[in-house]
């Protein structure tokens, strides 16, 4: 099986549409990470949602979609390969067993098999001109530990605001919407996928996280694409792309 998959690639954008952790299956040949379904199903996993929501985005924008199909305890492909966070062996207090004693020769191994022909897929789409990343993923409403998360989006950047600044402007006019800017963190992280595909590049991007509570099931990720899709193509016409 690839460790991608893609929808609409003949679709013709300029819109290239992601989800870095877009499920939470393990391959056979590694097995269950020792982690029990209800650990597999939380967000250490995956983005709860998030791929359900992309979908509908790329379904409204006519674009492309690619999703990654292992889960990110696997590897981690919105990760450079030499982040300390590639591989998590401890995640929002939960010990991952079968990462525990992972050496570099399994890291290189998984990079081989699952890590970088997500990328080298990914790196091809955006080779058509004027492509344009919108990165979709979700976060969770709290953390252990941690106060609950008022957001119910956040728009994710670094230096180039083309995108990130008419898509908040836009959402947040709607009156039952609370957005955040680089919230619930940071957007710019050295080596993953936005930086990796479109800063380097000088690529318009978008880096979307929704709160997973609001697109738990199927009405609700529909909901929150169409109303997403619908300020991106705005927010792209605004910064005339």
């Amino acid at each position: 099986m690839h460790p991608f998959e893609i929808l609409g690639e003949d679709r013709p954008g300029p819109w290239i549409v992601t989800c870095d952790h877009a499920r939470n299956a393990v391959p056979p040949e590694i097995g269950d990470l020792g982690l029990p379904p209800e650990e597999m199903g939380r967000h250490i996993a995956y983005d709860v949602g998030a791929r359900g929501v992309a979908e509908t985005i790329a379904d409204a924008l006519d674009a492309p979609m690619i999703a990654t199909v292992w889960s990110r305890l696997v590897i981690d492909p919105n990760r450079g390969e030499d982040d300390p966070t590639l591989l998590m062996r401890l995640y929002d207090g939960t010990v991952v067993p079968g990462n525990r004693d992972v050496g570099e020769s399994e890291i290189e191994r998984r990079l081989d098999a699952y890590h970088r022909p997500y990328h080298g897929e990914l790196a091809r789409l955006m080779e058509r001109e004027g492509a344009i990343i919108v990165a979709v993923h979700s976060f969770t409403p709290r953390l252990n530990g941690f106060p609950p998360r008022p957001w119910h989006v956040g728009i994710l950047s670094a230096w180039d605001r083309r995108l990130a600044d008419p898509l908040l402007d836009g959402l947040a006019a709607e009156r039952d919407i609370t957005v955040g800017d680089n919230e619930p963190y940071g957007g710019h992280l050295p080596g993953d996928s936005v930086d990796r595909h479109a800063l380097s590049h000088g690529r318009p991007n978008a880096l979307l996280e929704i709160r997973q509570d609001l697109i738990r099931d199927e009405p609700g990720q529909r909901a929150w694409g169409e109303r997403v899709a619908g300020h991106l193509e705005a927010a792209r016409r605004a910064a005339d792309l």
